[in-house]
């Protein structure tokens, strides 16, 4: 009677996929023509044929389920016809793991089939390709080549949707994206703007980020691709580095490999800056490593946590006690004192290296150590924001909230860890335990905290400790018997495998939903209408290379009509002067647009009356930034606090002093100039301006 009901919910779930991607199918194909209804007669004969092949796939699966037997003999000629084939397979399933990513980010036909449920059956199809060609004789579909295929088409989607934004499109991809390109520029090559000598140019961005994204401005003549190519390289190498320091002790390498991936696949879900993950791969070479390696490395990770957050400064020490505490059977007093101690020494290591790391560097280097302290005072400015706590439940600008979205980020694996600790197959006392749960709780509390901030909230990113900590934690469950009971499908109840297959799956759902082109060769019209939008635009694809190409010349024109006339304020799109599409310009360093917004949301009437005060004075004659608004938004709508603070201190403020010049819809740029004569705005200014 169990297997029967174990049949019946994968049975069903099939079904319900199965139903909900001809429906969407259908909405594809209608509209397209007048053949039959709205159908035409090309899209109307792909949907029949679609229906009619799920159809038969759902009367096959259930053939197989329940008449299992009758199956035997071609189940035979599948194997005996796999054999014949030789290496040829492996091409073949090389191929159904490429043809997602091409099919649905590199080819238009992404645009038209976005529905989940039909990436989802194209999923499952090629999950059970891949598996059915990888799988060995005498079994036609094998547990561990199955989880194998999954791992894998999930690392392909994750991978491929951090490389979707490498393009050359001068203009900024996301809201602050241009601008933290600048950011990252300002360390080794500040040499290439015009900024006056005795302005201060600190960036809101700490001196370990600063590093990370800057690197490949020590090369000469970096392209704009270059860089969006290493800043996507950088999203990816450290997981599979922590991934690799964590397992490389495996016995298999295809295991090592696929479970580095499966980090990669799980430290997604944050997403998880990277020089917290490349502290937590320091980390995990220091875990076991003798205590004159691993002190060092415990000292350092610790060290450049602290430069790249503060809020991190205590995660390296934390982490790393947390290995060495429940790492090993604590069989006599002699074996429990030693790892006691042991994880005490490493633990305090990684305290002071968050604590006293910089002072230290500053005896070593005084003037990074002075560059790195002042940009993370500049960091702290956050403190003083507001804490929104409806973030944490479900809500517009994030959907699940943070509390439902963190609890389907985890649930699988902490199920997994909780039954294995429960089952004894995963040898842990309870010190131990208590060593593991209780820096977890810390850490989702301050992720819980941090994510309630106003500008946060927008995903799981703030959860970053916590999902590193759950990450080690599965670790020493996979050293420890938990790997070994994984790999063996035989004895794992139906409940255990469905956990295992969502702990691999779920986190790839959302990047498999976001893969998409961002721009086609051509006419756009026929995409229109199969991909059910009002109009061109909708689509939300790059320009093409004329309307960027006008867009700079629009820009760079302005720019040489009013620049005599005052400074130029790029408060947005400043890596249009780091990678010279605009050139002839000086810089003006302050009031760069994520300064303003974090000093907006902080209500921050200081900072503000200066720029107030060049507002009035007309002290910029052209401003470039998205386009402003003085619309303020209801709760229920995205960031909404965030788009009114922004509203309150600095779009109504501009607006009041200078007009809209020229709006480039396509690129997201607006042009403004000063409102001669001069307006009084100071009944419209959240703060007073001092004479």
């Amino acid at each position: 009677m169990k297997q029967q009901i174990e049949k019946f919910l994968v049975f069903t779930t099939f079904i319900y996929i199965t139903i909900r991607s001809c429906i969407a199918f259908h909405h594809i194909a209608w509209d397209s023509g007048a053949w039959l209804g709205k159908y035409s007669l090309t899209w109307g004969g792909i949907f029949v044929a679609y229906t009619a092949a799920s159809a038969v796939m759902v009367i096959f699966a259930g053939w197989v389920l329940w008449r299992k037997d009758d199956f035997a003999s071609i189940s035979a000629r599948i194997i005996q016809l796999r054999e014949k084939i030789g290496w040829l397979r492996w091409v073949l399933a090389a191929s159904l793991l490429i043809f997602p990513v091409w099919f649905l980010q590199y080819t238009p036909w992404g645009v038209v089939f976005e529905n989940i449920y039909i990436r989802v059956m194209l999923w499952i199809w090629v999950v059970l390709g891949i598996t059915l060609l990888a799988t060995r004789p005498p079994a036609l579909l094998g547990w561990g080549e199955l989880l194998g295929s999954l791992t894998l088409t999930s690392s392909a989607f994750v991978i491929a949707y951090a490389f979707i934004n490498v393009t050359d499109y001068p203009f900024s991809q996301g809201w602050s994206e241009g601008n933290r390109i600048w950011d990252y520029s300002m360390l080794f090559a500040s040499h290439l703007y015009d900024i006056p000598s005795d302005t201060d140019t600190k960036v809101l961005l700490e001196i370990g980020r600063q590093i990370v994204g800057g690197l490949p401005f020590l090369i000469p003549n970096l392209t704009i691709e270059m860089e969006r190519l290493w800043l996507a390289f950088t999203t990816i190498a450290p997981y599979l580095l922590a991934g690799l320091a964590l397992f490389y002790r495996s016995q298999k390498v295809s295991v090592v490999f696929l479970i580095t991936l499966w980090v990669l696949v799980f430290l997604k879900q944050g997403p998880i800056h990277p020089p917290l993950v490349i502290a937590a791969a320091t980390v995990a070479f220091a875990w076991r490593k003798p205590l004159w390696a691993a002190i060092p490395l415990v000292f350092l990770a610790s060290y450049y946590a602290r430069i790249s957050r503060y809020t991190w400064m205590f995660a390296p020490g934390v982490w790393i006690g947390m290995l060495e505490i429940a790492c090993v059977i604590w069989k006599d007093k002699i074996s429990t004192i030693h790892s006691i101690k042991r994880a005490g020494i490493l633990g305090l290591t990684g305290i002071v290296g968050g604590v006293y790391g910089p002072q230290l560097f500053k005896l070593i280097n005084n003037d990074l150590s002075a560059s790195s302290i002042k940009l993370n005072v500049s960091a702290t400015a956050a403190s003083g924001q507001a804490l929104l706590w409806e973030r944490l439940l479900p809500n517009a600008t994030y959907g699940n909230g943070i509390l439902l979205g963190t609890l389907i980020a985890t649930l699988p694996l902490i199920t997994l860890l909780v039954y294995l600790a429960s089952e004894k197959k995963w040898q842990i006392n309870i010190l131990q335990k208590m060593g593991l749960i209780a820096p977890l709780l810390a850490f989702l509390t301050i992720g819980i905290i941090a994510s309630a901030k106003i500008g946060g909230g927008g995903d799981l990113h703030n959860m970053d400790m916590f999902l590193i900590g759950l990450m080690f934690s599965g670790a020493l469950a996979w050293y420890n018997g938990g790997g070994e009971w994984m790999q063996n499908a035989h004895p794992l109840p139906f409940w255990n495998k469905m956990v295992i297959v969502l702990l691999i799956a779920l986190p790839a759902l959302s990047p498999l939903r976001e893969l998409y082109p961002q721009q086609i060769d051509g006419d756009a019209d026929w995409l229109v209408i199969l991909a059910d939008k009002p109009d061109e635009k909708s689509l939300e694809m790059l320009p093409n290379q004329k309307k960027i190409d006008g867009a700079l010349y629009t820009i760079q024109n302005e720019i040489s009509l009013t620049k005599e006339k005052g400074d130029i304020l790029f408060i947005d799109q400043r890596q249009l002067l780091t990678f010279g599409y605009i050139k002839d310009v000086t810089l003006v360093p302050e009031y760069e647009k994520k300064v303003l917004i974090n000093e907006a949301m902080r209500s921050n009437t200081k900072y503000f009356e200066a720029f107030y005060k060049d507002l009035a004075a007309q002290r910029f004659s052209l401003i470039i930034s998205q386009p402003l608004h003085q619309r303020s938004q209801d709760e229920g709508f995205v960031f909404d606090e965030e788009n009114n603070a922004w509203i309150e201190w600095v779009s109504k403020p501009i607006l009041c002093y200078y007009e809209r010049q020229v709006t480039i819809s396509e690129t997201g740029i607006q042009l403004l100039t000063p409102i001669t004569p001069t307006p009084n705005c100071s009944t419209k200014l959240p703060v007073e301006i001092l004479p």
